[in-house]
């Protein structure tokens, strides 16, 4: 098992926040390695994820799902993939806190469980990849706001 958590700032207001998060075409574009995103019912997704890290390079079917929306503060992001390398099984808790108009803290919280060959590596490394996963979506996402606020 593996967990983490973090937060950051991000440049809009929680409202905007929150579209730009439940938003499936922000969601494609910020998931590493995400080739496919469709819709499979509502907030449930089909995912086609090709990963090039380490040992869990490989390709995964996956499922992504978002849960206990309590708009716009609260909801859980399940991914569960399987491919070559193994089964990945995450759940991530997002907040968002309003801090002012114009600025929301996002905070996070995951736990991520893996099986198959992947399972095999050390922990302390997947822990690393799951890290780097993470935080790379979450700076892709501050991006996307960055970028979309200015079109607006």
């Amino acid at each position: 098992m593996m967990e983490g958590k973090g937060k950051m700032s991000l440049n809009a207001g929680i409202e905007r926040s929150w579209e730009v998060l439940m938003d499936s075409n922000v969601l494609e574009k910020c998931i590493m390695g995400c080739e496919k995103l469709e819709q499979i019912e509502e907030n449930k997704y089909e995912a086609e994820l090709a990963m090039g890290i380490a040992a869990v390079k490989g390709r995964y079917s996956s499922t992504i799902e978002l849960a206990e929306l309590d708009k716009p503060k609260h909801y859980k992001l399940i991914v569960k993939g399987e491919g070559g390398p193994g089964t990945v099984e995450a759940v991530g808790n997002i907040d968002l806190i309003a801090e002012d108009e114009t600025e929301t803290t996002l905070k996070y919280t995951y736990d991520a469980e893996v099986g198959g060959k992947v399972a095999m590596i050390g922990q302390r490394m997947l822990g690393g990849v799951a890290k780097m996963i993470i935080q790379d979506f979450f700076k892709k996402l501050k991006k996307e706001l960055e970028n979309t606020k200015q079109h607006t």
